[in-house]
């Protein structure tokens, strides 16, 4: 565990430069006396690092220095496996690249693990795209990405569900869930907005470039964003009477929908639940899927809603 971590700090002076003893205990999660004794041993063992004292100081190596060392543990390196992800891969253009890579991480390995690294691939798939669904149009991804990874502004025709709009915007990072690709991008350096790149109707890198704020992590607006999303999503709510059944396809509605089902016995086995609702149109269409096994009793108008929608459908199926 000590030489792994001797290693991984020899690694982050290599990367992000200059650190303290702080920021190197809090990585690691020890004290800082244990990265003294750290810092000590590397030094002893011939590493150039050195300290410099004073408000801005810290432990960093001699300019020039790369260790050649990759220190990979067999996990590790077939993690590394694991992570490529053939599909997305291939829809930003870098399946050629992912396959070299695997290829050369493969033969850096030493023999006694290169078996165990490649047979990753042969015991995993991982597949992000839905049951019944294709994955989505992503002709535009590469440049995307390309636009993402050299921050150039893009110009881009989107179709929301408010209608169409023109935008420059700054392109900030790409996430990839549960099949679909969204693009995180902000609008003259403002706060970061969600598009979806199968909406992207049109779009042009532009020469002009940006600066990327230096703070801006992707994974934590991402998450951000998710929470407020599936929370804000639902702007009010729905009270039905279910049976069993129905209950157990209020689950089919969404993980959101079934954590938030708050129910009582209501007599004759059937249950009371209150759930929420993104709209009326919405959950009259959703609410359909439940058939004979609920009953909506409030709001009324998503009652009367559901009413009208059974009303044409013995109309057209009546005789």
């Amino acid at each position: 565990m000590r030489a792994s971590r001797l290693l991984s700090i020899l690694m982050l002076l290599q990367t992000r430069g200059r650190m303290t003893a702080e920021a190197l205990a809090a990585e690691f999660e020890v004290s800082v006396r244990t990265i003294y004794r750290d810092i000590d041993e590397l030094s002893a063992a011939g590493a150039p690092v050195y300290a410099d004292r004073g408000r801005s100081g810290g432990f960093a190596l001699l300019d020039g220095y790369h260790t050649r060392l990759t220190g990979l543990t067999d996990a590790e390196a077939e993690t590394l496996f694991l992570g490529g992800v053939a599909g997305p891969a291939a829809q930003l253009g870098l399946r050629e690249a992912m396959a070299a890579s695997q290829l050369k991480l493969l033969a850096a390995l030493p023999p006694e693990r290169q078996a165990a690294a490649a047979r990753i691939a042969s015991r995993f798939h991982l597949d992000p795209v839905a049951w019944f669904r294709e994955p989505e149009n992503a002709e535009r991804l590469p440049a995307i990405a390309q636009a993402v990874w050299s921050s150039h502004r893009l110009s881009i025709r989107y179709g929301g569900w408010k209608g169409e709009v023109v935008r420059e915007v700054e392109p900030l990072g790409l996430v990839l869930k549960a099949g679909a690709w969204y693009l995180a991008a902000s609008v003259g350096g403002g706060e970061p907005r969600v598009y979806r790149v199968e909406n992207i109707l049109d779009m042009t890198v532009l020469e002009a470039g940006f600066d990327r704020p230096a703070d801006f992590d992707l994974e934590a607006f991402w998450q951000a964003f998710s929470s407020r999303f599936e929370t804000d999503i639902y702007t009010g709510e729905a009270t039905l009477r279910v049976t069993q059944a129905g209950l157990k396809r209020l689950s089919y509605l969404g993980a959101a929908t079934a954590a938030a089902v708050r129910g009582k016995t209501a007599g004759e086995g059937w249950i009371e639940v209150t759930v929420p609702i993104e709209s009326v149109a919405h959950a009259s269409v959703d609410f359909l899927r439940l058939g004979a096994e609920a009953e909506v009793l409030s709001p009324p108008e998503l009652r009367d809603a559901l009413a009208a929608t059974v009303r044409r459908l013995v109309g057209t199926y009546g005789a």
